[in-house]
């Protein structure tokens, strides 16, 4: 229950999903008729169905503030557990509204109006049933979507012949150091520093990937991840990330220098 399931976390796709939870609400009331809406014209489905359609589309936003504090306090993480809960939320709210809505809105009070227990089981269950799954396929196609985004921008330190090297955003990535016949990729997963070694040479990973400055011949950097400057033993260092330390030799410091600068300007 808690593996990784699609998310997009942009608002305005969320409200498209609203938009269109509004269009298939008032055109399942119209065409399947529930809550006596075959009593009506056409003329009062026009004007009164919409309505159930704009209220269930505004518990769709009021449910988001709670999604982005879940996704904030996972770390930026969403599960199936996550995406359930969303849903379960969005089913209690739209409840609620939907029956203040056909009670005092369309019933006016009236004495004859569908008990709570009647509207729940014959008339809201049904429409949730229906309305629900396109509301997940709409969620989860703009997780996919915003996925395939995420994993286009990704880039490659490859590693040399046939050995595996490593996909990751590039800001995700801090710094790379030179071991041996390896390289040591230092980068962030959900904010903690994780560490790698590649075979592959410095050089080669620097001819590659023009965006990481050489600080030192055994370190590259991403610059992105500058915090700021740092002597010793009359000696310069960068402190980069999740405290993260890189010595800068004479032989790079300008270059190094006007790398920051053109980057935190």
């Amino acid at each position: 229950m808690n593996k990784r399931y699609p998310f997009d976390p942009s608002f305005k796709h969320h409200l498209l999903i609203a938009a269109g939870l509004t269009i298939w609400v008032f055109a399942f009331l119209f065409f399947t008729e529930p809550l006596d809406v075959g009593e009506l014209t056409d003329k009062e489905k026009i004007l009164y169905l919409p309505v159930y359609g704009l209220f269930n589309s505004a518990c769709y936003v009021l449910t988001l503030p709670f999604q982005y504090w879940w996704w904030r306090k996972q770390k930026q993480k969403w599960s199936l557990t996550a995406e359930l809960l969303q849903l379960g939320l969005l089913t209690a709210t739209c409840f609620l509204v939907s029956r203040l809505v056909y009670y005092y809105i369309v019933m006016d009070a009236h004495p004859n109006a569908y008990t709570l227990g009647y509207f729940a089981t014959h008339i809201y269950m049904p429409a949730i049933a229906t309305i629900l799954p396109i509301i997940a396929i709409g969620r989860w196609s703009f997780g996919k979507y915003k996925e395939k985004q995420l994993e286009d921008k990704k880039i490659e330190i490859q590693g040399a012949g046939s050995y595996e090297g490593l996909r990751l955003h590039l800001s995700d990535l801090i710094c790379i150091q030179s071991a041996d016949n390896y390289v040591e990729v230092a980068y962030l997963v959900q904010g903690e520093v994780k560490k790698q070694l590649i075979r592959n040479k410095l050089s080669e990973v620097e001819s590659n990937r023009p965006e990481l400055i050489r600080t030192h011949r055994s370190f590259l950097v991403n610059p992105t991840h500058f915090i700021q400057w740092k002597t010793g033993n009359r000696k310069l260092f960068m402190m980069l990330s999740s405290d993260l330390e890189v010595p800068v030799s004479k032989t790079y410091q300008q270059a190094v220098e006007a790398a920051v600068n053109s980057t935190t300007e």
